[in-house]
């Protein structure tokens, strides 16, 4: 049985995708701040299915997830935050953007160095990267500029690492769910459950699948 850690899984797009893991038979570890929301996610997923506090943002929030949880399998990078109020780039609070960056791209940076060596280490192992068409040079969002630059950074950590550790057995991508309905965006036109779909095959590629790719509901899409 393979075991994967999703980040922000306590609800929407993670808690969907924890749901979808563990139907596929892996054990599941949900990943949140809040430990005791974290558990109750876990427990309406399924038997079996772990719990633990971890927040990407801080370094050893992070190290203590990853001394009690051990060796995972598969990784989903999912936590991510919007914190933008429809200003442009010129008139944006530049502390906001750096917040965003902080979580959505040295987030998942820091929570993958901390399981990547040990995939290394086993020669197998799956890191997704929960990303935004808003992140492609030419798809970003002039009223999201702190979001849309925290996942254009996302894009290239995600290359960066896939590059790092080609021909490991470890394949790392970025995902595009598209426009889902969330806290984060009501108006989205899928669910979170339609979204989970494309995520978890990107997290249970075969061993010559893509690394270092940007992928929407299992096709390669430009970065």
């Amino acid at each position: 049985m393979r075991t994967a850690l999703v980040t922000g899984a306590n609800r929407g797009i993670g808690y969907a995708i924890a749901g979808r893991l563990a139907e596929h038979g892996h054990h599941v570890i949900v990943g949140a701040r809040d430990h005791s929301a974290a558990l109750a996610s876990a427990r309406s997923i399924a038997c079996g299915t772990s719990a633990v506090r971890i927040d990407v943002a801080d370094g050893a929030s992070v190290l203590a997830a990853a001394a009690e949880v051990g060796p995972v399998d598969v990784l989903v990078n999912n936590a991510a935050v919007l914190l933008d109020d429809g200003r442009p780039i010129t008139e944006c609070d530049p502390d906001r953007l750096v917040d965003q960056v902080a979580v959505n791209a040295a987030g998942a940076l820091r929570v993958t160095q901390a399981f990547l060596p040990g995939m290394v280490d086993r020669g197998w192992g799956r890191v997704v990267m929960l990303s935004s068409e808003n992140g492609r040079l030419d798809g970003l969002q002039p009223r999201a500029p702190g979001y849309s630059t925290s996942k254009a950074a996302l894009n290239a950590v995600t290359v960066l690492l896939a590059e790092a550790v080609r021909g490991s057995g470890v394949l790392i991508n970025a995902v595009s769910p598209g426009r889902v309905g969330t806290r984060m965006l009501p108006s989205g036109d899928r669910t979170p459950e339609q979204a989970a779909t494309g995520i978890v095959a990107a997290a249970m590629l075969p061993d010559d699948g893509p690394t270092g790719a940007f992928i929407r509901d299992g096709d390669v899409i430009a970065w």
